[in-house]
């Protein structure tokens, strides 16, 4: 009877003691990130929060802003053609620029995940145009190459063909970003090498004994295997797509010709940083994420209809 009596007077020092422990290391961790945490809620929590004020405003730059309630929304979707014009180019940009680069990325990826001689150095090579991105001097090298007398119609000349103006003919500027896009596929290509080499290699050897061919093997292993990764690719390509700048400023010169590139962002930033509307481009961009978000919303709506994941042993998540 002493020993429990001793017991549960020291219990509740056990927990006191217990709780401060708890607190130490919770208040240890706190301190480690908060760097971090600083840095998140100064240059990017404030900022965002500001730019959703700042779309309710009107805001020359130069002068105080003035609360303008939802004026600026209602202009940009029924007084600006240009938003629906950059719309509907950053929209067709994306339809054919994520496909074409997820394809190629994937081709590439089948023919560098076998184990040659050499193997490594072909990856870094292949990878290494990722490592610019999307610098001006990429465009600018882009716009020398599809130019009127850039290298793409000099080497057209060789064989008698007469090159046009791939940038400043409407028909073509748009392609030419498209395939800037397509060019830079280094980082997908990683993913999708990554995402091959954990596929079993007894699936491939069991289907080759049953008689299975390549291409069936590529439909009925590879491609479900790796929706996952497929998936995961899609949406960066989709979100990194709408944000395309640099290219369509720089290689068309700001969305030419006869804003046949004139990409949303394109847009957004003339809107703030030539006119100096500083509180209607910040409106554009809470309306470019909510488009964003409803395409990458639709984006997971569909992939439960695709998307193979092995814990489920079906094709929904």
């Amino acid at each position: 009877m002493a020993s429990t009596t001793t017991y549960d007077l020291e219990k509740p020092s056990m927990w006191k003691k217990k709780k401060k422990n708890n607190y130490s290391t919770n208040l240890a961790g706190y301190v480690f990130i908060s760097p971090w945490l600083l840095g998140f809620l100064i240059l990017t929590a404030w900022p965002i929060g500001q730019s959703l004020y700042l779309s309710f405003t009107d805001y020359p730059l130069l002068a105080d802003p003035v609360w303008v309630g939802a004026d600026n929304y209602k202009k940009i979707f029924s007084d600006d053609p240009l938003f629906f014009k950059s719309l509907g180019v950053t929209f067709s940009f994306v339809l054919f620029a994520v496909p074409l680069r997820l394809i190629f990325s994937l081709l590439v990826a089948m023919l560098l995940v076998k184990a040659t001689r050499g193997m490594n150095l072909y990856r870094t090579a292949i990878y290494f145009p990722s490592l610019i991105g999307a610098s001006v001097a990429v465009a600018a090298l882009w716009r020398n190459i599809f130019g009127l007398d850039g290298y793409v119609n000099e080497v057209l000349s060789w064989v008698g063909i007469v090159g046009k103006g791939w940038i400043s003919n409407p028909d073509t500027a748009l392609g030419t970003l498209v395939l800037l896009n397509t060019w830079q596929f280094g980082s997908t290509m990683v993913i999708f090498l990554a995402g091959l080499k954990q596929i079993p290699s007894e699936l491939y050897e069991s289907s080759s004994v049953d008689g299975a061919s390549k291409i069936r093997q590529f439909f009925n292993i590879t491609l479900p295997m790796l929706s996952p990764v497929m998936f995961f690719n899609l949406i960066l390509s989709v979100i990194g797509s709408f944000q395309m700048f640099t290219a369509a400023y720089i290689i068309t010169n700001r969305g030419g010709p006869i804003n046949s590139t004139y990409m949303y962002a394109v847009f957004l930033y003339e809107k703030a940083f030539k006119h100096y509307q500083m509180g209607y481009a910040s409106a554009l961009a809470w309306i470019l994420l909510a488009i964003v978000a409803i395409v990458t919303a639709l984006n997971f709506f569909a992939s439960k209809y695709w998307v193979y994941y092995e814990n489920d042993g079906g094709g929904e998540k």
